[in-house]
């Protein structure tokens, strides 16, 4: 679980979680019911789901590959 602050957003917190801005659709599913959130006000709880396996491995590719 990870509770918001104000401001945050959804790529702001993918970012924070998973190291990359890229993976905002798999926050968005586990919170379906903020789908329309586009700027978080502080104290919203919101599920952190792990990175699907091959997620990861596609998130291991050097800098030049993205």
């Amino acid at each position: 679980m990870y509770k918001t602050i104000q401001g945050d957003t959804w790529d702001i917190i993918s970012k924070k979680y998973y190291g990359s801005e890229n993976h905002i659709d798999i926050l968005i599913q586990a919170n379906s019911k903020h789908i329309d959130t586009v700027i978080f006000s502080a104290g919203i709880e919101l599920t952190i789901p792990d990175l699907p396996e091959e997620t990861k491995k596609a998130d291991n590719l050097p800098s030049w590959r993205d």
